[in-house]
């Protein structure tokens, strides 16, 4: 009789196994564990009772044997724990659909433009009323040396 043995076809699902068939993962995770269990199991046996010591590093260590094997979708705990976090307490609860049209652009665009042409046509205007107005005076001794009076007149 010949034994069969499936292959996955898809093998990014599959992970390295370091030690015990375990992986590195899992590992850190439930070294993490024993190494905060232990030291409690003995702590709780002080008060005599074997049971609820043992109950109580049980408790203790369950949540990093459970962040070491549970995985939803390829993520593990962690990930969508913090998914979880962000969609119901750091996000906005309403999150109204909002576009972007773009005949709306191009019109807030061509409104930029005629305001920046505007400007352009104001300042060339007060520069050409400064020039006709200082165009009669004589240059004054600071006109030389590139200081200009920008419309102020001195006090005769």
């Amino acid at each position: 009789m010949a034994a069969y043995i499936s292959v996955p076809r898809d093998l990014t699902r599959v992970k390295a196994k370091i030690l015990f068939n375990l992986t590195k993962r899992q590992l850190i995770c439930f070294g993490t564990g024993a190494l905060i269990g232990v030291p409690a199991f003995f702590l709780l046996k002080q008060t005599g009772n074997i049971s609820l010591a043992a109950l109580g590093m049980m408790v203790i260590m369950l949540p990093m044997f459970f962040l070491g094997m549970y995985e939803k979708n390829g993520q593990p705990m962690e990930v969508l724990a913090k998914q979880f976090i962000e969609a119901k307490f750091i996000r906005p609860k309403i999150r109204p659909y909002q576009t972007d049209n773009y005949y709306a652009v191009l019109i807030r665009q061509y409104e930029a433009e005629q305001e920046v042409n505007r400007i352009v046509q104001f300042s060339k205007q007060k520069a050409g009323s400064v020039k006709r107005k200082n165009a009669g005076k004589s240059v004054k001794k600071g006109a030389a040396s590139g200081k200009r009076n920008h419309g102020t007149s001195e006090k005769r």
